[in-house]
């Protein structure tokens, strides 16, 4: 593990009997203050690599290599949890070795088929639901995200926020564990922010989160003048990247995503609408890029979190 790592561990380590929820690679005025910096004082949040960035790599690998580059935590995906459980893992024990290296989990992705059409379809869905869930609390992730799929043209967002307020109630009283609502750009059901917001909002319950994506939100058509509308509570976890001026909005997909700063989207913009609204929690990479895939994961890693910072001091925030 290189040295930075050790010093972010070690801090951990000395701080862990007088602050009970404290992040690794943080910066503290003074006992009684919030938890305000990261990164050697570079950022006002964790940033974390959604594992998506580094395949085809083993999850062995891809923690390595995150913990070896500098990042704050991993976000992970419910497959690798699944595969892991299937070769005779224990996720409880995962996410203590996680922790050992001086990350934590923010988010898992997720709940899929979680909000079909009916009700019965839903209650139907409820026991691989619940699975996932109890993998997801066992890693030790915070959050986990719920899908509005299967997807459909004809989604209905009052039917969505009342099963939204039912995930997030089975999360919180069985699992202890938060339920993070994702909309997604290319969907043809809810792929807007403001569609995703009128499913939190009329959930109706006070820990309704929102999954952000910038890309999502270039790709569905939201813009991105709205965030500073909202409260930074209202967001879990904000997904990170770029995309290429140089093919159609409508026809972007997760392949065309790139590292933050080598495209077009307005993220100083976003970074610094974010510091104003009080947003407090992850900035995740989260990449699909085949071009990063075919190479070594420990450069994507290393080249990923300096794209990040760098896109953070050019927002001077």
């Amino acid at each position: 593990m290189k040295e930075t790592n050790m010093k972010r561990r070690s801090f951990l380590l000395a701080t862990a009997a007088t602050t009970s929820a404290l992040l690794p690679g943080v910066k503290t005025a003074g006992a009684q203050d919030a938890v305000v910096r990261y990164q050697d004082d570079a950022s006002p949040w964790p940033l974390v690599i959604n594992t998506s960035t580094i395949r085809p790599a083993s999850l062995e690998e891809k923690l390595r290599v995150t913990a070896d580059a500098g990042w704050d935590g991993i976000e992970l995906w419910i497959n690798e949890l699944e595969d892991y459980e299937k070769e005779g893992g224990n996720l409880k024990t995962l996410g203590q070795r996680i922790r050992d290296m001086g990350m934590y989990v923010p988010n898992i992705i997720g709940l899929w088929g979680c909000m079909p059409a009916t009700p019965e379809a839903f209650e139907k869905s409820l026991e691989a639901t619940r699975e996932r869930m109890r993998r997801s609390s066992d890693v030790g992730s915070t959050y986990v995200a719920a899908i509005p799929a299967p997807d459909r043209e004809d989604f209905d967002l009052k039917w969505g926020a009342a099963m939204y307020r039912e995930l997030m109630r089975v999360g919180r009283e069985d699992y202890n564990l938060k339920v993070a609502f994702e909309f997604v750009g290319f969907m043809k059901g809810v792929h807007r922010f403001g569609q995703a917001c009128a499913v939190a909002f009329d959930a109706d319950d006070r820990n309704a989160t929102l999954i952000m994506d910038t890309f999502h939100l270039f790709r569905g058509g939201s813009g991105f003048n709205a965030v500073k509308h909202v409260q930074g509570d209202l967001i879990a976890n904000f997904h990170w990247n770029d995309v290429p001026g140089d093919v159609p909005r409508e026809e972007q997909g997760d392949e065309h995503r790139v590292y933050p700063g080598d495209g077009i989207l307005p993220l100083s913009q976003v970074l610094r609408d974010l510091k104003a609204i009080g947003y407090k929690r992850s900035l995740s990479l989260e990449i699909f890029n085949r071009a990063y895939w075919e190479q070594p994961a420990e450069k994507t890693a290393k080249d990923g979190l300096e794209k990040m910072l760098a896109c953070i001091n050019a927002a001077g925030v």
